[in-house]
């Protein structure tokens, strides 16, 4: 939720909480980092788990988009812009492929929202 009390508005506000990525691998708050050495390796089925859990909530997300509003849409637009890395970084591919995936999710949520009622 946006602080009304400061004078930070919503692209500043988006713009600081993606930064954290880098820093904290998208924690809202500061916890001590685990060694990758420390998480165990997922198992076949956490990763089915995983994955069946990942496409109910990209499906939601893409209902959510639909009955949206055309300043929802044009945000999610400009969050996926917003992932870029820091200047002077190179592209990671995986980066570049989530910021095509969620403009892929705001043109399904588009054509979604085009469909005539059945």
């Amino acid at each position: 939720m946006i602080d009304t009390n400061s004078h930070m508005g919503p692209a500043e506000f988006r713009r600081r909480a993606l930064s954290r990525w880098d820093d904290e691998g998208g924690a809202m708050a500061s916890e001590p980092h685990v060694s990758l050495a420390e998480v165990p390796e997922l198992t076949n089925t956490e990763l089915v788990q995983l994955r069946i859990r990942v496409i109910a909530l990209e499906n939601l997300l893409i209902a959510v988009l639909a009955e949206g509003s055309d300043r929802q849409a044009q945000t999610a637009r400009e969050m996926a812009e917003l992932i870029s890395p820091q200047t002077g970084s190179s592209q990671h591919p995986l980066t570049l492929q989530a910021a095509k995936h969620m403009i892929d999710l705001v043109e399904r949520a588009a054509h979604i929202q085009n469909q005539p009622p059945s």
